[in-house]
C-alpha cells in the first residue's frame, strides 16, 4: 500500500505585508460564501466595495506590526515548523504537508504534493480546535472541490474538530503553566467570533441554539458540533486542570465585524468592566488559535492592552499559542493515528 497523506491547513496570511498583498489576501478571505454567507451579488458588493477597500490599509499596518524580518507571516512560519516536526515523529509512512485555506501556499499545490507521492490515502486536518463552517468546513469543501476533478480518489478523512484531544488539552496546560495563575486579578479564554446567525443556522432541529443562557454550558446530542459549546467545553477541560474556580475566569469572543450580533460575551466589552472591577492584570489564553497570527500578537496583546489600560487596568499577558510546542506536536501526530484507517 502507498503511504499516508497528511495535510494540514490553517487559515491564510497574505504573501507580505504590503498593502496590495493584504488587499488580494482580504478579497479572497472575505468573499468565501461560508465565512460571509450571502448571495453572491450582496456578498461581492459589501466586500469588494465596503469592507476592503475601508480596512486593507489599516489590516496591512496591523500585518507590518506582526511580520518577522527573518521568517515573515508567524502564522505561516509557526504552522511550517508544526509540520516538520509532526513529519519528523509520523516517520516515512508519512507524507506531511501544510497548506492555508487562503493564499500560500495553497490547498491545491499541497494535494498535488501528495497526489505526486501516490499516497493511499489523505487525512486532512484543518487546524481549529472547535468546529465553524467559516473554518473547518469551509476547508473540507476546498479539498473536496479540488479531489473531485481527480480521476482516481484515495481515502479521504477529514478531522472536524479536536477540542477535546487530551493532549491538545495538555499541551494548553503546560503553556499555561510558564505563568504564575496567582499573580493575575482574572482569566480570559478569547474565541475568535463568529455572527450568532451562523450558530442559529446550524442548528438543525431549530429549538436549541439561544433557547436560554446556559445553552452552551452542557454539551448534548444536539449541539456536539456547536462552535460555542465546544469553545466552553474547551475551557472547562482546561479550567480542570489548572485547578481553576469558576469566579476566576471568563469566556469571551473577539474579532467582531461590523454591527450584527455575533457571539457574546464580546471581549471589548468584558475587558473594560473587568478594569472597572478594580481588576489590573489580566492573563489571556486564545484556545481557538493553535499558531500565534494577527488576532492574538497584535489584537490580545496590543489592542487589548491599550483598552485595558484606557480603562483603569495595568497588563494584559497573552499565553502563547502553541505553535510548534512539542506537547502539541504529540497532539497531532496522535489526532492523525486514531484517525487513520490503515492502522
Amino acid at each position: 500500500m502507498g503511504k499516508i497523506g497528511v495535510l494540514l491547513v490553517n487559515l491564510g496570511t497574505p504573501d507580505s505585508p504590503s498593502n496590495s498583498d493584504v488587499y488580494k489576501y482580504l478579497i479572497e478571505f472575505l468573499t468565501d460564501k461560508r465565512v460571509m454567507d450571502f448571495g453572491w451579488l450582496k456578498r461581492n458588493l459589501l466586500v469588494r466595495g465596503i469592507i476592503v477597500p475601508a480596512r486593507y490599509k489599516h489590516s496591512a499596518k496591523t500585518y507590518r506590526a506582526i511580520w518577522d524580518k527573518d521568517r515573515g507571516s508567524p502564522l505561516l512560519f509557526h504552522t511550517e515548523d508544526l509540520g516538520k516536526k509532526v513529519q519528523s515523529i509520523l516517520g516515512d509512512k508519512y507524507v506531511v504537508e501544510i497548506a492555508m485555506r487562503y493564499q500560500n501556499p495553497s490547498i491545491e499545490s499541497a494535494l498535488k504534493k501528495l497526489q505526486a507521492q501516490l499516497v493511499s490515502e489523505i487525512i486532512v486536518l484543518p487546524l481549529f480546535p472547535q468546529y465553524s463552517s467559516a473554518c473547518n468546513g469551509s476547508i473540507i469543501q476546498k479539498v473536496q472541490e479540488i479531489t473531485n476533478k481527480w480521476l482516481t480518489l484515495p481515502k479521504l478523512t477529514y478531522i472536524n474538530h479536536f477540542y477535546d484531544n487530551k493532549l491538545f488539552i495538555d499541551a494548553i496546560v503546560e503553556n499555561a503553566r510558564q505563568f504564575n495563575l496567582n499573580d493575575y486579578d482574572h482569566i480570559i479564554f478569547s474565541y475568535h467570533g463568529l455572527p450568532l446567525r451562523h450558530l442559529l443556522n446550524g442548528d438543525i432541529t431549530g429549538t436549541h441554539c439561544k433557547a436560554d443562557k446556559t445553552c452552551c454550558n452542557t454539551i448534548t446530542e444536539i449541539n456536539q458540533n456547536c462552535y460555542r459549546t465546544q469553545c466552553f467545553q474547551t475551557t472547562k477541560l482546561v479550567a480542570e486542570q489548572l485547578g481553576l474556580s469558576s469566579d476566576k475566569y471568563t469566556n469571551t469572543f473577539q474579532s467582531r465585524l461590523g454591527k450584527e450580533i455575533w457571539i457574546e460575551p464580546y471581549s471589548v466589552d468584558v475587558i473594560p468592566a473587568l478594569a472597572k472591577q478594580g481588576k489590573r492584570k489580566l492573563l489571556v489564553f486564545s484556545p481557538a488559535f493553535v499558531a500565534d497570527c494577527l488576532e492574538t500578537l497584535f489584537e490580545i496583546s496590543v489592542e487589548y492592552q491599550e483598552l485595558f489600560e484606557e480603562h483603569g487596568g495595568h497588563s494584559v499577558q497573552l499565553v502563547p499559542s502553541l505553535n510548534s510546542n512539542q506537547t502539541w506536536v504529540n497532539a497531532v501526530a496522535d489526532i492523525v493515528m486514531k484517525n487513520q484507517s490503515e492502522k
